[in-house]
């Protein structure tokens, strides 16, 4: 094996070591980010058997209506908010299973 020049040789390891660093700390922020949406699946999912059922169909009219508590919150009855959220994660479960190997 043939000795490399000492300045590339430092600029090349300090290059790496940067790359590893960069690397070591965005998977670790994936992995923990990728934890908390593991565990939202289960509202992910309640929320999709919620949006659009007859439950939540009573829920809005009453809304409309003006019969529900003035201090509720009440995203869940936006049209949309539910159902961004719902496109949002298929979007995202898209780009997870795209991700280049």
């Amino acid at each position: 094996m043939k000795h490399t020049d000492d300045k590339k040789q430092t600029q090349r390891i300090r290059q790496m070591e940067r790359h590893l660093n960069r690397a070591s700390a965005a998977i670790k922020r994936l992995s923990a980010a990728l934890d908390k949406y593991e565990e939202a699946q289960e509202s992910i999912a309640a929320l999709g058997g919620y949006y659009g059922s007859e439950d939540w169909k009573q829920d809005f009219a009453d809304d409309e209506a003006g019969r529900l508590p003035a201090s509720l919150k009440r995203g869940v009855l936006s049209e949309d908010g539910i159902w961004n959220l719902l496109e949002d994660n298929k979007e995202l479960q898209k780009k997870i299973r795209n991700i280049k190997r």
